[in-house]
């Protein structure tokens, strides 16, 4: 492994993260309602030690704002995770 190309390994687990990101994406746009009630309950829930737990549940309090936030955020990071995946790919396939 050369810093112009990355291990397969490496490319592997970067390509996962971007599917768990995409996989959370989806749930954003096309399955709002469940994915804002497990994040609603899953902050509310007494055995999970989130830090800034109340932080986000006041997020939560105005949903609409929310969700036009996370979508926002969701098509800025969309775009950021495809070009990366493009550029580890194209890294990793011009071996040289």
């Amino acid at each position: 492994m050369t810093l112009d190309k990355p291990s397969f390994g490496f490319v592997l687990v970067f390509l996962l993260f971007s599917l768990l990101f995409l996989s959370n994406t989806y749930k954003l746009w096309f399955k709002t309602d469940t994915y804002y009630q497990d994040i609603y309950n899953s902050l509310t829930n007494e055995k999970t030690p989130y830090p800034f737990k109340n932080f986000f549940l006041k997020r939560l309090e105005n949903r609409k704002r929310w969700e036009v936030e996370q979508k926002i955020f969701s098509l800025i990071g969309f775009l950021a995770v495809i070009g990366a995946d493009i550029l580890v790919i194209m890294a990793f396939m011009s071996g040289r």
